[in-house]
């Protein structure tokens, strides 16, 4: 960050090739949900499961769904937008990806555990814009990166015409809130959680939304 102002980014849609700088910024937005959902004692971690997606391409979870923040050549920022619309293309994907990950004996407990989550971080609306796995790199948190990646994908909504956005929070991440609220974002709804296994426990959630002007 230079003394004038935050560290300005340059923003791009995400490669496959971004899967080790990604992925890990992807797992930081949501740990105890994609714990929750995706580990497997002995078989696999969340973000074995969500590098396996991001590189295929396909879904929420896969490159093309993604847009990055560089600086200096190196990724410091990700993040997704999509719209309701998304959600049957993205569940049927889900699916595959699962299955090819997990194989038979695993994949129906990790898709119904992703149900069990939807309850807490619903699918958006297909009139709605949602933004979802924003991350940043540690190192350079409360820089002013965060800001510029919402409005870019901001931006992005409005490109694809859409009239509200949308996000889901963690009760217990009060500074990201704070953020969302100076980005013009208020709290709609709470949704209070008891999803626990060993590995996780998912944190209740408040959903945001604002208008796009």
């Amino acid at each position: 960050m230079s003394g004038n102002g935050p560290t300005a980014l340059g923003f791009r849609q995400a490669a496959p090739a971004d899967a080790a700088a990604a992925v890990p910024l992807i797992y930081s937005s949501g740990p105890a949900a994609f714990d929750y959902v995706f580990v497997v004692d002995g078989h696999a971690t969340a973000q074995e499961f969500l590098r396996r997606a991001f590189v295929d391409g396909a879904g929420e979870f896969g490159w093309r769904n993604h847009w990055v923040g560089e600086l200096d050549g190196e990724v410091v920022a990700v993040g997704a937008g999509y719209g309701g619309e998304s959600s049957l293309a993205f569940m049927l994907a889900a699916a595959r990806q699962i299955l090819a990950h997990y194989g038979p004996r695993y994949a129906p407990g990790v898709i119904m555990r992703g149900l069990r989550v939807e309850r807490v971080i619903p699918p958006p609306e297909r009139r709605l814009h949602y933004l979802a796995h924003l991350g940043v790199v540690p190192a350079l948190r409360g820089q002013g990166i965060g800001r510029q990646l919402i409005e870019y994908l901001v931006a992005q909504g409005r490109v694809q015409g859409k009239q509200r956005l949308v996000l889901d929070v963690a009760v217990g991440n009060p500074r990201a809130q704070a953020l969302y609220e100076r980005l013009g974002f208020r709290v709609t709804a709470e949704r209070r959680s008891q999803l626990a296994r060993d590995q996780a426990a998912v944190p209740d959630h408040r959903r945001m939304e604002r208008a796009l002007d």
